[in-house]
């Protein structure tokens, strides 16, 4: 999946297409896990188009799913996800905020740790509540992590709330001054 990751970036990149590399391709770069699903990267919502017909013209196959915020392409049968995330409003202040880091040999912007978890945060639902992802993501780039930005930035979701009290007991995350360690911790 790296190549088509490095390949996907170069297409968007040589097509002045601003993009940062999201989802498990970002916290492995950042010194995570390594992923083994598909390749996330995010664009802006207006720039959806143009990046399909770049990645295209490269010869990867294209196509556009009825979720509206998400578009996708084929480097042969590696999955590459293109989209504006939910949860993190204003994309292109994200896109802004991406550090540029060095992805075997080859440079490109990837999302902050504290974006890539916002993101992670912000897709927990009741159709979907894994935190183990999340809470692997988040012991492995803790160190990366400001705690109160993504805990402010996500304070309206139950499920935001349910991984900091999780989070808090096995030591990822800081207690905060408000909150009452259990008995004998």
């Amino acid at each position: 999946m790296l190549p088509s990751l490095k390949r996907a970036a170069a297409v968007l990149r040589d097509a002045d297409i601003p993009f940062a590399v999201a989802g498990g391709f970002a916290a492995w770069a950042r010194g995570g896990s390594a992923s083994d699903h598909d390749v996330d990267l995010m664009i802006a919502e207006s720039d959806a188009d143009r990046a399909l017909v770049a990645l295209a013209a490269a010869g990867m196959r294209t196509g556009r799913p009825p979720e509206g915020w998400l578009v996708k392409a084929w480097d042969g049968d590696v999955l590459i996800l293109i989209y504006q995330p939910s949860g993190v409003s204003g994309s292109e202040e994200v896109l802004k905020r991406a550090e540029v880091i060095r992805v075997e040999a080859m440079t490109m912007p990837v999302i902050t740790a504290d974006d890539l978890l916002v993101t992670k945060l912000a897709a927990l639902s009741e159709h979907s509540l894994d935190f183990e992802a999340v809470v692997r993501t988040s012991r492995e780039l803790r160190e990366q992590i400001d705690w109160n930005d993504v805990r402010r930035r996500t304070s309206d979701s139950p499920f935001a709330r349910a991984f900091f009290v999780l989070a808090e007991d096995l030591g990822i995350v800081p207690l905060t001054h408000d909150t009452v360690p259990p008995e004998g911790g």
